[in-house]
């Protein structure tokens, strides 16, 4: 899709392929077929397309938490803005020409939002359990067989 997208956009503004834009057709999209399918250095488990994917979605659509596993939607005043997101990046944008524009996009600057208060901590401590508890927890054939196995 993202392909078509390409190549219409230069046939609008080039027409045809020549020898002199031929490169400009298929040189980027290959670029990008080539370095998105590699493995990425940053998540091992995912392809460089698929996070350059993920961040550009996570900056224009934006983010929506995850409560209680969800088991209730998050509030809107619980989604984290347009101007958090774009942070390092707003202010670049900011002082290009397209600044007034890229300024009423972002929206105001927020504050904490209403509700918010300090992070949780949580205190879960992990336990090891022994073949004894583990013999308990499954009764005693558990146990005799655990026996019978280790002599």
């Amino acid at each position: 899709m993202l392909y078509a997208l390409w190549t219409g956009a230069l046939l609008l503004l080039f027409g045809l392929p020549s020898k002199i834009t031929f490169t400009l057709y298929f040189l980027p999209p290959l670029i990008t077929a080539v370095y998105g399918t590699q493995r990425s250095r940053i998540v091992e488990r995912r392809w460089n397309i698929t996070r350059w994917s993920i961040g550009v979605r996570y900056l224009v659509l934006g983010h929506r938490p995850i409560i209680s596993a969800g088991r209730r939607a998050a509030n809107r005043s619980e989604w984290i803005s347009r101007r958090a997101r774009w942070a390092g990046k707003a202010e670049l944008l900011a002082e290009s020409p397209l600044g007034p524009l890229v300024e009423r996009w972002l929206g105001a600057e927020e504050s904490v939002p209403p509700g918010a208060g300090a992070p949780l901590r949580l205190t879960a401590r992990p336990r090891l359990y022994g073949p004894d508890a583990v013999g308990k927890a499954y009764g005693r054939k558990a146990m005799q067989q655990y026996r019978g196995n280790t002599s």
